[in-house]
């Protein structure tokens, strides 16, 4: 039996399944500085999900400005190394490591390779603007 592929903007809905390709979402600067695209997000695509992903790259000798999410936030790292900041404590992290900022932590992230750094991002609840504020006295 044929499969049937609807597409729907950059959405490509087999069935019940949803296929994102990431080459297909447009990228933008976000509010922490990183590039940022948007994989999947409760509010904006067919998905039951409480949680968003994204995908972010931070340019070498780069780092993302110090933030607090109101929310849990975890980044998986693909791609570089990297100095992960969360309050008073950093860490180095590398590709395939798995950071959990917690709550109400101040993050941010400097990209310590020699490459773009490339990392998920993944937030629960969704993200939403009114969660996120700028860390003040730490940009």
């Amino acid at each position: 039996m044929p499969t049937c592929i609807d597409r729907i903007g950059e959405l490509a809905i087999v069935g019940r399944m949803l296929v994102r390709k990431l080459t297909e979402t447009a990228p933008f600067v976000a509010g922490d500085g990183s590039m940022l695209r948007e994989i999947l997000h409760p509010d904006k695509h067919a998905v039951d999900l409480s949680y968003s992903l994204a995908w972010a790259t931070v340019k070498q000798e780069s780092r993302t400005h110090p933030h607090i999410l109101k929310h849990g936030e975890v980044y998986h790292i693909i791609k570089g190394r990297a100095k992960m900041h969360i309050n008073n404590e950093v860490k180095e992290v590398t590709e395939t490591d798995t950071i959990y900022v917690p709550p109400g932590a101040i993050q941010y992230i400097e990209n310590a390779g020699q490459t773009e750094l490339e990392f998920l991002c993944i937030v629960d609840p969704a993200w939403q603007p009114e969660i996120e504020s700028v860390a003040k006295g730490q940009q």
